[in-house]
């Protein structure tokens, strides 16, 4: 009973918090928003949406797939903010191979979630801009019908529009990449009658890098993970070697634009020096 009255009071004093600090906030963040736009910004920003669950648990939502109900809307809004500063390809990872392994009913509902939110996407033209070419990424076919079959369509919908490019993960996980890519590498020196024995010598990074999920896409300059954990957990692996990376406490679903700019602006003050 303690334990209840000391997590109803923490969520009392978070949301009477947010409420008193919003002009604040609002303030700092129309004054942060013109300093990043003044200086050089990443032209590919990707996202690991992290903590939906533990948001739900702290604001008390019980209810099944409440948390990643929140994190669907918010992408809405990140969308508006990429836009807003002239980013012009953006990576989220919705979904990874190992979330499928969670409880069946919340499997379920999150599943249901990224269908109906994928549906709703290619409508979504940030205030007044180009509307977003989408592109899945990840074992699409090993997905439920319904999600595949959607991910497939939105591509196919958006695949002539000129607006921000948003990269969807679905299903993904960074060693299933890197084996696919090999797979159709090898499949691809068979097809065109390479011998076995001199297939090694036509295997170099970019013979690997055209086989990917994200060919002829930009590397991330920026990877940005919510909740406070602090490592990849096999994302973009190999696109990620000399990406810049930025961790926050903050859970996704709570995720605010301040938050999204301090990460532009940190990635700002680092010198990028790619490998040297």
């Amino acid at each position: 009973m303690r334990r209840k009255r000391s997590l109803q009071l923490a969520r009392l004093r978070w949301r009477l918090g947010s409420a008193l600090a919003a002009p604040v906030y609002a303030l700092y963040t129309r004054r942060l928003r013109s300093r990043v736009r003044a200086r050089p910004l990443p032209h590919h920003v990707a996202l690991i949406l992290d903590g939906n669950r533990r948001w739900a648990n702290l604001v008390g939502l019980q209810e099944p797939g409440a948390g990643h109900r929140r994190g669907a809307d918010k992408l809405d809004e990140l969308l508006v903010w990429c836009a807003g500063l002239g980013i012009a390809e953006l990576t989220v990872w919705a979904l990874s191979s190992e979330n499928l392994s969670r409880p069946q009913d919340e499997v379920s509902e999150l599943l249901s979630i990224l269908a109906q939110k994928l549906s709703a996407l290619p409508g979504r033209a940030p205030h007044g801009r180009l509307p977003p070419r989408i592109r899945v990424f990840g074992r699409i076919d090993a997905l439920p019908a319904e999600l595949a079959e959607t991910a497939h369509a939105v591509q196919a919908l958006t695949a002539d529009n000129d607006g921000l490019v948003l990269n969807v993960a679905l299903g993904y996980s960074g060693h299933d990449e890197l084996v696919d890519a090999t797979r159709k590498l090898v499949a691809s020196l068979a097809a065109d009658r390479v011998p076995a024995t001199e297939m090694a010598g036509h295997i170099d990074a970019a013979a690997i890098e055209r086989h990917l999920y994200t060919a002829d896409h930009s590397d991330p300059d920026l990877i940005v993970r919510t909740s406070g954990e602090m490592r990849l957990s096999g994302f973009l692996p190999w696109q990620s070697s000399h990406s810049e990376f930025y961790f926050t406490d903050v859970y996704w679903p709570a995720f605010r634009e301040l938050d999204f700019l301090r990460a532009v602006r940190t990635y700002q003050q680092r010198e990028r020096r790619f490998g040297l």
